[in-house]
């Protein structure tokens, strides 16, 4: 039996389902645990065709627009035209079973006011019967699992729907389990107290993405930032008062990359950094600049917390001095040391920022550093 399984993109997605604390998804291989479920399924409740189908949690989240479901995994005839694409949450059986939670069983989809003819156009596939079971996690529905005609002509029967219904739990379980496994691997590389990732996680980002720089001959920056007059934050409020300017900044931070390829980290104490992947110097300036300006208009601690520590709505105070380096593969020779290459990169940011800080702070400064072919990186 073959099991048509959506892209590594569509799954990435689908796994992208968070509560209040966020974090990116990082590799998770669903295809073995997709497979084995449909496999299962179908052993025990022979079916010509078959398919798992999941939200989207971000759609759902945010209310933009009508959330979808994704064929994430399908076989039977024509499914390979299915996986990874999309049925609207209020359309059809499947999301007839979504929208209400409940398991379904229609024995003739021809008299079946739910039934969505468009999917067997596309495949090409005629159905006649249909049960379907919603998977859910922690009571909230998040998709369903479906078995289409069952073979040698017999209808399906509740036996069939409650077997049906256990994979549909076992759906749930080993999906919750890769959230969970996901989610203890980002706490390794997250900084708690930011929500950015930690300099653990960093080196190795650098790393990966100046030899991506380098093999792909484009400029990769480096911008290096330390927060003014924190320590004036602390002495005044207090260091849980330090501790939220260093959480607000941390989200500040996260909003200026939303729409970016970089990664931000918080170096230690006060001081942050930021890779900005395929970005020149120039363009790594106008962002720093901006981020510059964000940060000095910011009004931090201006809500309170509930239950907690009142609104000091600290304006004005908090300014930042930043230091950009950037990388231009086109100078840097056939094999150098990345190692070395990295830590000079780093030392330049580091040495730019410092230089703001001399020029009276509230500023950002370009790196003179260059990686000449043939010597070693110098400041």
């Amino acid at each position: 039996m073959r099991i048509n399984i959506a892209e590594k993109a569509v799954l990435n997605k689908i796994l992208e389902r968070k509560k209040k604390d966020a974090y990116r998804p990082e590799d998770v291989d669903l295809n073995d645990m997709l497979r084995e479920i449909l496999t299962w399924a179908n052993s025990f409740v022979p079916s010509e065709s078959g398919s798992i189908l999941l939200d989207d949690p971000v759609l759902n989240q945010h209310k933009k627009k009508a959330g979808v479901l994704y064929f994430i995994a399908c076989f039977g005839k024509g499914s390979g035209a299915l996986a990874g694409t999309t049925l609207p949450i209020n359309v059809g059986i499947a999301g007839s079973t979504y929208t209400s939670g409940k398991p379904y069983i229609s024995k003739k989809v021809k008299l079946d006011r739910n039934f969505y003819s468009e999917i067997d156009q596309k495949t090409k596939f005629v159905t006649k019967s249909i049960i379907c079971a919603p998977i859910n996690i922690k009571g909230v529905t998040i998709g369903v699992i479906e078995l289409i005609n069952r073979v040698n002509g017999d209808d399906y029967g509740r036996g069939d729907l409650t077997l049906l219904k256990i994979f549909a739990e076992y759906t749930s379980t080993l999906i919750q389990n890769s959230l969970d496994a996901r989610r203890f691997g980002e706490l390794s590389i997250r900084d708690n107290l930011t929500g950015l990732y930690n300099d653990r996680f960093f080196y190795d980002r650098l790393a990966k993405d100046i030899k991506t720089s380098l093999t792909g001959k484009k400029d990769l920056s480096l911008l290096f930032l330390d927060l003014d007059r924190f320590k004036e934050v602390n002495d005044t409020y207090g260091h849980l008062a330090g501790s939220r300017v260093l959480t607000e900044l941390g989200s500040v931070l996260a909003a200026s990359l939303k729409n970016r390829l970089a990664t931000a980290a918080r170096y230690g104490g006060d001081e942050f950094i930021v890779i900005l992947p395929d970005t020149s110097l120039e363009k790594a300036m106008k962002y720093a600049e901006d981020l510059r300006k964000t940060i000095q208009e910011f009004v931090f601690i201006k809500r309170r917390r509930p239950g907690g520590e009142k609104a000091l709505s600290i304006a004005g105070v908090i300014t930042s001095s930043i230091g950009v380096a950037s990388l231009d593969p086109s100078l840097v020779d056939a094999g150098p040391d990345q190692s070395e290459l990295r830590e000079a990169l780093i030392k330049a940011a580091d040495s730019a920022m410092y230089s703001s800080k001399q020029k009276g702070k509230n500023c950002v400064t370009a790196s003179e550093w260059i990686f000449l072919a043939g010597r070693k990186p110098s400041q």
